[in-house]
Parts: C-alpha cells; structure tokens; sequence
C-alpha cells in the first residue's frame, strides 16, 4: 500500500472526510488539488494543518494553471497563479506539482514558447525543493499525448521537469503491446515522476466517452496489469496515484470509494507487481523525490 497514493478528485465530500476515508482504507499517502485548500470553510491554514494531523503524505499536487504558451499580460496573470500554486504546494510539503498541459491554445506556433514557459516555471520551483510532473492529455489545445509532452520535457532540459504518465492516455489509444512497449522504453525512468492509474469503462452513452474507474473495475483490466508489469520492468519505481473520477463515485460515500482503491492497490501490488518480483515480501525499493 505505501507505493499507492489516493487522489482526492476521486472523492466526495470535504477535505476532512476525504483524509479520513483514504486513512481508514490503509493508504499513507494522498494526492491533492487547489480546491481541497481554499475551499476550507476555516481557510487554507487550517486545511493545511488538517492534512498534516491526518498522518498522510501529500505526494502530488494537481495544478490546473494553463501555464505555458502565453506571452504578455496573459503570461504574467499566469505566472502569478503558478506561483501562488506552488506555495500552496510548499505549505503542504510536498514534493510534486502535477502540471496538466495548457487547454489555452499557445501565443505561437513556436513550441520555444512552450518550453520556455515550462523551464521558467521549474526553476522558480527549484528554491523551493518541488518537482513538476507535466501531462499531455486529451483536453490540452497542443500537448494531448505524453509523448509529446515527453519532447518537451527533454528539450526544456531541467533536472526538476520530469513527467506525469496517465495511463488513460496510453489506453484509449488502443496501442499494442509491443508498439507500447517500444514508446515506453524511450522514457527516462528516472524523469518519470508519477503515473496516475485509471481504468476504463466503455459504455454506449451519449457522449461517446469511456468513464474514468479505478484500476481493475473497467475494461482494461488486462492491459492494465501488462502496463504496470512493463514499466517496472524498465525501472519505474516511483509512486502510483490511483486517479479515477466520475459522476458515480462522486455520488457514493468517499470511504465506499477508498474502500474500493484499497482493493485496487492490492490487486495491483500483490496479484501483478510482486509477481514480477523475484524478492518475496517487498515489492520494490523506494525512491526519494528530493530535487
């Protein structure tokens, strides 16, 4: 359970009874959003403190800032909101900010822009002893993949700027083992900060859109399992958020959800992962997020 984080976008309720439900499910640790703190009805300072009291370690922060591509007085309004998110990100000591590629189209064709935004942010990031994780996902205006996102992480070239794996993005598009496998192996495991494990449930709705589950519950069960196997067969030894968020979980009660996570995590740490292990009771070596 200590390689597994909760996300508490896959919760309802208040802050307190999402620490409370992912505690009493057996997770030490917890992944937050900016909402969780400032919409505390005693204000960010006691949501602060409530964390902290809660015993459980903030491993990653969700930011949703549209931070790069933007020049001008767009680029400085954002810039400040980054910059009060990674305080935000600090009073919780935690080490990751999960950065989400911009849904704002970019000033310019120019992906310059772009990695100049990102190497700015990650270097005002540095003082503060914070990683940023960045995403490709589907509702970016530019960077929908993680590959892409991945180019960029590479050419903004800094030792904090890492990325963010959501294995909804590896999924949806259908890819086969071996091509997977091929486009994993050209991440640098040790720049992959986290991954973020959903599952998906196809359906016949109106949308057309799968539903975010957690792992094990959706369609994907499988090739879920052989993603997982993969990357820790090139080294991955980071940390897993479980991050599953719809309209059905949001109507139950957070400790039905977290109970649900917990079999999740189990099912993919000792039914999957210690598989592939060949130490019996440990299933791999932590890492240290320290820049």
């Amino acid at each position: 359970m200590n390689d597994f984080s909760m996300d508490s976008r896959s919760l309802a309720g208040t802050l307190s009874a999402k620490l409370s439900a992912v505690r009493e499910a057996g997770f030490s640790q917890i992944t937050l959003c900016a909402e969780d703190l400032v919409g505390h009805p005693d204000g960010v300072e006691a949501a602060v403190a409530s964390v902290q009291a809660s015993g459980l370690a903030v491993i990653g922060f969700q930011a949703v800032c549209d931070f790069e591509g933007q020049t001008g007085s767009l680029h400085a309004f954002k810039l400040d909101l980054a910059q009060a998110t990674l305080r935000l990100c600090q009073a919780l000591r935690c080490p990751l900010l999960v950065l989400p590629a911009s849904r704002l189209t970019a000033a310019t064709d120019d992906t310059k822009t772009l990695v100049r935004g990102l190497r700015q942010l990650a270097m005002l990031a540095i003082p503060l002893n914070i990683k940023i994780a960045y995403q490709g996902w589907a509702g970016a205006a530019l960077v929908q993949t993680y590959l892409q996102a991945w180019d960029l992480v590479c050419e903004a070239d800094m030792p904090n700027l890492g990325l963010s794996l959501d294995t909804q993005d590896v999924l949806a598009g259908n890819t086969a083992q071996d091509d997977l496998l091929a486009d994993l192996e050209m991440l640098d495991v040790d720049s992959l900060f986290l991954v973020q494990l959903t599952d998906l449930l196809m359906h016949e709705g109106p949308s057309g859109q799968p539903l975010r589950v957690l792992p094990g519950d959706g369609t994907y069960r499988e090739a879920l399992a052989a993603l997982v196997t993969s990357l820790h067969s090139l080294g991955y030894r980071g940390n897993y958020n479980l991050a599953a968020f719809n309209g059905d979980y949001a109507a139950m009660p957070p400790h039905h959800v977290a109970q649900r996570a917990r079999g999740s995590a189990l099912w993919l740490g000792q039914d999957v992962l210690q598989r592939s292990v060949p130490l019996p009771n440990q299933i791999r070596l932590r890492r240290s997020l320290a820049v």
